[in-house]
């Protein structure tokens, strides 16, 4: 997979080339006081075909998950509701089984609540395998 910081700033700059899927949100004040810093670049999530690369905020290293070194992923899907309500909340992640034998749970830090980003790493990770044959 290419240098994550590279990855990085070429989606940052609007260089992405059309089989990246990018993913931005404003950072808030609030968020900017009880996740990093206001003056840090917005949060990013950059899905590529060779993986991915999210960027959180300048005190955290990017989380880098690259498709060539998993085994298989695996959607999990998690609903609870309470017996006073009709309302249902639904966690949604991946679990990852690298090669090596590792797991890992990936759910994107600043973009768990959107499943578009989920969709588009099953998406991605599935080209990736079937282009690699297996």
């Amino acid at each position: 997979m290419t240098d994550p910081q590279s990855i990085l700033e070429h989606a940052r700059h609007g260089a992405a080339p059309a089989n990246w899927r990018v993913f931005t949100k404003k950072r808030g004040k609030l968020s900017g006081l009880l996740h990093g810093s206001s003056r840090d670049p917005d949060p990013l999530l950059v899905i590529t075909p060779e993986g991915t690369v999210e960027y959180r905020d300048d005190r955290t290293p990017p989380d880098v998950v690259g498709f060539a070194d998993l085994d298989g992923v695996e959607l999990k899907v998690r609903g609870q509701s309470f017996s006073d309500s009709s309302t249902v909340s639904i966690a949604v992640w991946l679990d990852l089984r690298y090669r090596g034998g590792g797991k890992a749970k990936w759910r994107p830090a600043a973009f768990g609540e959107d499943l578009q980003a989920i969709q588009g790493f099953l998406e991605a990770y599935g080209a990736h395998k079937a282009l690699r044959g297996g």
